[in-house]
């Protein structure tokens, strides 16, 4: 039986494990289910259609699947999706999504610090740090392992790719390559993310092959398509950096650098 404190209010529709430890003056709301194990400690408030997976801590304060701040909204039924082994630090926000049917999603084993906010139609996927105040804005997607700065700002429709590692204060306005360090107002390319790959197990020659691809893609002022050209004539074409070439290709097709950012009919 869940280990619930008087004060706390839970809607008679919420599914809650047995387990699960639900703190002083939480608010559960229609329709969210908590997965086993899980902790929700005291002030959290969890709105309609909100899903947690197993194993998933949410500290005090934080806001999770209330309607999202998009003026298209219209009260559809949408989703928030959390899976299992999340960290959700103090005054957290995540957004529910827009358009019927939709979701925002959180994966596994993200460490979400204080007062981070995940805007609607957000996908974030696994592994992920994010440092305090951060905010990322709506239908952004960001990859597996990837680990953000305090403070940062991430522009809507913004795709973050694998293993990237993003400087506090940083503007993101345009897709962040996977593997790569950026950083600054606006953000730039300042290198491969060296220590994060090696600690991943990536091989030396892999790690050499992928510096090869930054430098051409990035530091040598060269148009895109020459520099993929480069790369595939002179580059190991290990799997990142395949990875890499598609990923930049995709970028180079969207608007204002990001894919997701696609003209109408496109």
């Amino acid at each position: 039986m869940p280990l619930i404190h008087p004060s706390a209010i839970v809607h008679q529709s919420a599914e809650i494990a047995d387990d699960v430890k639900i703190g002083p003056n939480a608010i559960i709301g229609p329709n969210v289910s908590i997965g086993g194990g899980s902790v929700i400690e005291a002030n959290v408030y969890i709105d309609e259609n909100t899903i947690l997976g197993e194993d998933n801590h949410v500290f005090m304060g934080s806001i999770l699947g209330t309607p999202p701040q998009d003026r298209k909204y219209k009260a559809e039924r949408t989703y928030l999706k959390i899976g299992s082994h999340n960290l959700i630090r103090e005054y957290v926000t995540i957004h529910r999504a827009s358009g019927d049917g939709e979701s925002t999603e959180i994966g596994d084993n993200n460490f979400l610090m204080a007062t981070v906010h995940v805007g609607h139609n957000a996908k974030l996927g696994n592994n992920i740090v994010i440092s305090n105040g951060v905010g990322i804005s709506g239908h952004s997607i960001v990859e597996d392992n990837v680990n953000f700065g305090g403070m940062t700002g991430v522009h809507q429709f913004v795709r973050v790719g694998k293993y990237a590692m993003i400087g506090g204060m940083s503007r993101i306005t345009r897709d962040v390559p996977p593997f790569m360090i950026v950083g600054g107002n606006p953000a730039e390319v300042r290198g491969i993310n060296a220590i994060g790959l090696r600690r991943a197990g990536l091989s030396q020659d892999a790690r050499v092959a992928l510096q090869t691809a930054c430098r051409l893609l990035f530091k040598e002022d060269l148009n895109m398509r020459i520099a993929i050209d480069q790369i595939r004539a002179t580059v190991t074409i290990y799997p990142e950096v395949e990875y890499l070439i598609e990923f930049m290709d995709k970028t180079h097709e969207g608007r204002m650098g990001r894919q997701l950012d696609r003209p109408p009919g496109k």
